[in-house]
């Protein structure tokens, strides 16, 4: 075969969570779809993240948390791809990883789900000191700004973990999610309230799954850029960028929203102190509509934050890395620096 993978097992590294292996499976079936000379397996581990239960993620200091474990199988040659959710992966991949695909994007925004005895309301109609579950520094720096009246409590573990939480204590009132990863679990149902951009700006990355492998097997690169979906490599890339460049992570609420159309790309991000009384947001744009050239030579493997897509114009991937590191720029001119280094020292402390 062209690629050079046939007559040997494919090995797919996941974490064990119920969710990972769904994204997976997802993963592995389009694969099939596209190769179905090939042999895939499924390999799956335990992660750090995974492990350590009782501790906030912003706490435990460890950039790769869900990724580490995965990243050692890549290095050792046990497996030959990986797949994470986008917004588990640091900006910056450590050396000879990359990202070879990330696959159309699923719902980006938050989600809220109720108690069943609040069904069918919304968190404005909450009674007063409702308390909301919520692992993310993110989701509750901008809630408490918008809802100064709700209480907002950390809640580790899976999904199901957590929704078992939600439905079988009255501890919380409600609890916010990845409106993709509910849906990609079939619990579309419990999803009480969408959080749109103007309530809650969303994680970069959020909703969309990516396949890492080894940045010099050309094989299994070129084998899973097939499954790259451009709009969603573009908006990822600047969202991945504007972080990098503020040097933003799980520690600091770090927050954007990304609209492709007619060629031109929207960028919104925001920085928040930890009771999210103070902000800055901005939103910028770029034109990303360039046509594909066939690029042979060198410049073929260039990563943009961390990324590698070939079928996708070069100077589209440019322009959007610039538009996101741009838009850092103006936040950082304005003061986020302040915000942000507040914000971690509280989280530390």
């Amino acid at each position: 075969g062209e690629n050079g993978v046939e007559g040997r097992a494919v090995r797919v590294g996941t974490r064990r969570s119920q969710l990972a292996r769904i994204q997976t499976d997802s993963v592995v079936t389009m694969l099939r779809e596209l190769y179905p000379d090939l042999h895939f397996e499924i390999v799956a581990m335990s992660t750090t993240g995974d492990k350590i239960l009782d501790t906030a993620l912003s706490k435990i200091g460890e950039k790769s948390l869900f990724t580490k474990e995965l990243e050692n199988a890549l290095e050792k040659n046990e497996v030959d791809l990986v797949v994470h959710s986008l917004k588990d992966l640091p900006t910056s991949l450590p050396p000879g990883f990359t990202v070879g695909a990330v696959c159309k994007r699923e719902n980006p925004l938050d989600a809220v789900v109720f108690h069943p005895k609040n069904c069918g309301k919304t968190l404005s109609l909450l009674p007063e000191k409702s308390v909301i579950g919520t692992s993310s520094l993110r989701r509750a720096a901008q809630l408490k700004k918008k809802f100064p009246q709700l209480q907002f409590r950390d809640i580790r573990g899976n999904l199901n973990t957590r929704l078992k939480k939600l439905d079988e204590k009255e501890d919380f009132s409600a609890i916010i999610l990845a409106a993709a990863g509910l849906k990609r679990m079939g619990w579309e149902h419990r999803i009480g309230q969408l959080l749109d951009p103007e309530d809650c700006l969303y994680a970069v990355g959020q909703g969309a799954l990516a396949v890492e492998v080894r940045a010099k097997d050309q094989e299994i690169l070129n084998m899973v850029s097939a499954l790259h979906d451009a709009d969603t490599v573009l908006c990822c890339i600047a969202e991945r960028a504007f972080m990098k460049r503020l040097e933003g992570g799980c520690s600091v609420p770090v927050a954007v929203s990304t609209l492709l159309k007619d060629g031109q790309l929207y960028l919104t991000g925001a920085v928040y102190s930890l009771d999210g009384s103070d902000s800055l947001k901005e939103t910028m744009q770029t034109s990303v509509n360039y046509p594909h050239q066939n690029e042979d030579g060198p410049n073929d493997d260039v990563q943009h934050v961390g990324i590698t897509a070939k079928n996708v114009p070069s100077q589209a991937q440019e322009a959007a890395e610039n538009l996101g590191v741009e838009l850092a720029n103006l936040l950082l001119s304005k003061g986020a620096k302040h915000i942000l280094s507040v914000a971690r020292q509280l989280n530390d402390a």
